[in-house]
């Protein structure tokens, strides 16, 4: 039974439960207030009558001291009674009105006994049979002789019993309207969390870019307070956040399967042409004897550039992957140095091409990976060369700032159009489609370049103009 309140409990809105705590709690204050208070009056009400009873004790005792009987002013529904202590046990004389007494005086009795032994004025609360509780009080009037009066406690009572009935009401009516006021304001104050319960059921079936998926800031002082503001802006940022890595996500699974899809193809062709060569040796071997080592020589070139594509690869997927071990061997090496290596490299394997070296610093130390750095110069002098048509001059210029060093190899063929400028760094891109793949290549070099380039924490970037293309790599010093 308890465990399925627990569970009617734990299904109500946060609203009600809140209010439903907040009506509890203030419970508990009415209760102690109305019990401090009901207490307060009747502790009150109490000293009064006790008081009373001493100043109407203190006029009836002169009556009977001046004129023996019971004379003073009597209230009515009081009880009056005169003991004559006698051997020490107290002797009730006969009343002059036989109202005076109660049918039961036994209470009165001993109460006159309990004055006479203590020989000081006796309070005491007593129910007299068939009439109610009555404040008893006795005092000595004159030596042997006591007097006890009592007053009833109905009137008191009433009071007390009006008090609590008045504290009911308004209590109740004060916890009810708390809780119905209080639930609604909450309820209020808690919207912000509905929106985004609701903001949430809806991004599990909707486009997180929808203008829906984000919550509205409020400047209302009921909109939750600044805590749901911070929430809410957290939970904005949050949506925001997983739109962008949702979208990058997106865009490298994409990416990938671009990749994928052109290393499929550029695989395809050199092992298409394996076989095809595979097969003509086999034929040769049995036919054609004097075709044989032809043969043989273009399955190795195959071979061999599939083999370079499959490095390349290989590279960009240990870059991408952002190994513990990069391949990167770095030491000291001069970078004006690297430059005229691959300079006298360019000229000896490209005749047609003129390179020019403008000169520079004398030396330019760096902390890199000198084999690399001569990887990415020789992809963009050969890609200069492939490029550009026979007799094109090619130039390479070092220059030095307080920040960083910059290779710049430029040449003035034809341009790259507009439209590829954006996507040449792209893998397999090509700006010819129609080139064939022995001369053009596979269009990783760039690629392969700027992955290298940012390896080392620097920048690869195309900087055309009208007359030349220039290709700057940027190396922190």
């Amino acid at each position: 039974m308890i465990a399925r309140h627990r569970q009617s409990y734990r299904r109500l809105r946060l609203g009600t439960r809140l209010a439903l705590g907040l009506g509890a709690l203030s419970l508990v204050v009415f209760a102690v207030v109305g019990t401090a208070l009901t207490t307060y009056m009747r502790d009150y009400l109490s000293a009064q009558l006790d008081d009373q009873l001493a100043i109407a004790q203190v006029a009836q005792s002169k009556s009977i001291v001046d004129s023996g009987s019971l004379t003073g002013k009597k209230y009515w529904g009081w009880y009056y009674a005169v003991y004559d202590i006698r051997d020490g046990e107290p002797v009730l004389r006969k009343p002059e009105d036989p109202g005076d007494v109660p049918g039961d005086v036994d209470a009165l009795t001993a109460l006159a006994k309990a004055q006479t032994a203590a020989d000081a004025e006796v309070l005491s609360t007593a129910h007299l049979a068939g009439e109610g509780d009555y404040r008893l009080r006795a005092c000595a009037v004159e030596p042997g002789v006591v007097l006890v009066s009592g007053a009833p406690l109905e009137d008191l009572e009433d009071t007390v019993g009006q008090l609590i009935t008045i504290q009911v009401v308004t209590f109740g009516l004060a916890l009810l309207t708390l809780v119905l006021f209080g639930r609604a304001l909450l309820r209020r104050g808690l919207n912000p969390l509905s929106d985004m319960a609701h903001t949430a059921h809806g991004i599990a079936s909707h486009d997180l870019t929808e203008s829906a998926s984000r919550l509205p800031l409020r400047a209302d002082s009921l909109g939750g307070g600044p805590e749901v503001e911070e929430l809410r802006t957290a939970f904005n940022t949050m949506l925001e956040h997983i739109d962008d890595s949702l979208a990058v996500r997106a865009e490298a699974e994409q990416r990938l399967r671009r990749f994928v899809a052109d290393a499929s193809h550029e695989l395809r062709t050199p092992l298409m042409s394996v076989r095809g060569y595979a097969d003509l040796f086999q034929y040769a071997a049995a036919n054609a004897p004097e075709e044989r080592d032809k043969h043989l020589a273009r399955l190795r070139a195959e071979a061999a550039r599939m083999g370079f594509l499959l490095d390349d690869l290989l590279l960009l997927a240990r870059l991408d992957a952002a190994e513990v071990e990069t391949p990167l061997r770095r030491e000291k090496a001069d970078l004006v140095e690297l430059v005229e290596l691959a300079a006298d490299a360019f000229r000896a394997s490209h005749p047609g091409h003129p390179l020019s070296v403008t000169p520079g610093p004398a030396a330019v130390p760096l902390w890199m990976d000198p084999h690399r750095i001569r990887q990415v110069l020789d992809n963009l002098l050969t890609n200069a060369a492939v490029h550009t048509p026979a007799g094109t001059p090619v130039r390479v210029e070092v220059t030095v700032s307080p920040e960083a060093a910059r290779i710049h190899v430029a040449d003035q063929g034809p341009g790259i159009p507009p439209d590829d400028r954006d996507s040449v760094f792209d893998r397999f891109y090509r700006v010819d489609k129609a080139r064939s793949r022995d001369r053009g290549g596979s269009g990783l070099g760039l690629s392969v370049a700027r992955s290298l380039v940012q390896a080392h924490g620097g920048t690869l970037e195309l900087n055309p103009s009208a007359r030349t293309t220039v290709f700057t790599v940027t190396l922190p010093l």
